[in-house]
């Protein structure tokens, strides 16, 4: 995931898409491209896409978005009736193309591509490790390195090639650390496997002749495909000519006490429109707002959302509250890169270039803004000043989700500690910082209780600081601190 420092929010991280034909149809690569489409609010940097006929694998990867990367004669040289596809904010590795996924290579054990949504908290020495060995990398992005590893174990693999393949997906992924929703493609088979805490999503779907792999149950939605359940956290999914098959991904290997699933999925990254670890997002949004609600209740004449992931939550507290439902601030979906670049004249409009305050809704009004988090507050700051420069006589912020005071190295490239204003500021210190009358967060304790289910099954080190993965002891300085737990 990438950071918008302009906008003040935590970008999506990337999505993976995958699907394999059991009749071998041409129609792969279109299928991907759909389901790349549903997936674009994962990843607007680089999109690509990874097909094979059986013998060759076709690829094509550009930076910008599906749609415009995609024409109908790329999709045409796509051929195949297996493909994988990937869209990608940069996580790990700079904004340049030869970062973009899938990565497809040939080496020993045949041609693979692999597309890998989450970070690897243990990229960076393990890189090390296999350059002074003589590794040469051609990109900078933490998924090479799943590619070197598996090279290496090629010597232990066995004859028929998915089990070759199999074996060392499994070689290569014991090696690291950290979060990985990964599919890996060749000409024999389509691989899925998620890693042993679950931190990003997987969902497995049915269409017609074709299984199907995807970040989120959006994908299989658009293409009419059936989902038929989540991929387990430590699972293998194996799809060819067979049909799909599942395997533990580190057999004899005991389930962790704890899940470490994406709380922040629910709040922000997912679409409102897909089911997530078996949870509709819209509903848990609606619910955070309610609980928003219980918890900060304010004398107020209308509940305005920020736009888009603050609709849902802000629906839920107007209906909690008695408040009306408003809409006071609109957005523009046509702002693209440019506008997100580090120059004083462009940042100067910031986040006018996204959102309007409606004057004529908000004149004399006492307004609830509500929003999904707050990162530095710079953006919460300008969004409440453009709200009583339209005329409202009061604005309360509500954030549904807990004060995000921690980074998270799992798939967000979140600013440094010392950037998180919740870090270093008490409540009431921001409330006064964005200029709001009243400023109220969601608690964990309510969080969970609006998911109805336990912390056990999630990651919320951003909010609680409480990490489930070891880190490396430069990343531990880098993040003074930390608290692992279960490490």
């Amino acid at each position: 995931m990438a950071y918008d420092a302009v906008y003040d929010k935590f970008k999506d991280e990337c999505g993976v898409f995958g699907i394999w034909s059991l009749g071998q149809s041409e129609e792969a690569a279109n299928f991907t491209y759909l389901g790349l489409h549903a997936l674009q609010h994962r990843g607007q940097e680089a999109a690509g896409i990874v097909s094979t006929d059986g013998s060759t694998l076709h690829a094509h990867r550009e930076m910008g978005h599906v749609a415009d990367i995609f024409t109908a004669d790329v999709l045409n040289r796509l051929k195949g009736g297996a493909a994988i596809g990937h869209v990608r904010y940069s996580t790990a590795g700079a904004s340049h193309v030869r970062n973009a996924q899938p990565l497809a290579v040939q080496y020993a054990g045949g041609a693979v591509a692999v597309a890998h949504n989450g970070n690897l908290v243990n990229a960076e020495a393990l890189r090390a490790e296999l350059e002074e060995s003589g590794s040469i990398f051609q990109t900078t992005s933490d998924t090479e390195v799943v590619v070197h590893l598996m090279a290496r174990a090629r010597s232990a693999g066995p004859s028929d090639p998915v089990q070759r393949l199999i074996a060392e997906v499994r070689a290569a992924l014991a090696r690291v650390s950290g979060a990985y929703s990964i599919l890996f493609l060749s000409p024999q088979g389509l691989v899925g496997a998620r890693d042993p805490l679950g931190f990003r999503p997987l969902v497995v779907g049915k269409l017609k002749g074709s299984w199907v792999l995807a970040s989120e149950t959006t994908a299989l939605d658009l293409i009419e495909a059936e989902y038929v359940r989540e991929v387990e956290p430590g699972e293998l999914v194996i799809i060819d000519g067979t049909g799909l098959r599942s395997e533990p991904l580190f057999p004899g290997q005991p389930a962790p006490e704890r899940k470490g699933r994406c709380v922040f999925e629910h709040i922000y990254f997912a679409r409102p429109d897909s089911v997530l670890f078996g949870k509709s997002v819209y509903s848990v949004r609606h619910s955070l707002g309610r609980e928003l609600a219980e918890l900060h209740p304010v004398p107020a004449d209308l509940v305005v959302p920020v736009p888009d992931s603050g609709v849902p939550a802000a629906i839920g507290y107007a209906e909690r509250s008695g408040i009306p439902f408003a809409t006071g601030l609109v957005r523009s979906h046509y702002v693209g890169r440019t506008f997100i670049e580090p120059q004083q004249s462009i940042r100067h409009f910031g986040v006018k270039l996204k959102l309007n305050a409606l004057k004529d809704v908000l004149r004399g009004k006492r307004v609830v803004v509500v929003d999904d988090s707050v990162v530095r507050g710079t953006t919460s700051r300008k969004i409440v000043k453009m709200i009583r420069d339209a005329g409202a006589s009061e604005v309360h912020l509500r954030i549904s989700s807990p004060p995000t005071a921690w980074p998270c190295y799992y798939g967000m490239d979140t600013p440094t500690r010392q950037e998180l204003i919740a870090a270093t500021h008490g409540v009431d210190e921001i409330a006064k910082y964005v200029t709001a009358d009243s400023l109220g967060y969601l608690t964990l304790d309510g969080l969970y209780r609006a998911l109805g289910d336990s912390r056990q099954g999630y990651c919320d080190a951003c909010f609680s600081g409480e990490y489930l993965v070891k880190f490396p002891e430069q990343r531990e300085r880098r993040g003074a601190g930390l608290r692992v737990v279960g490490a």
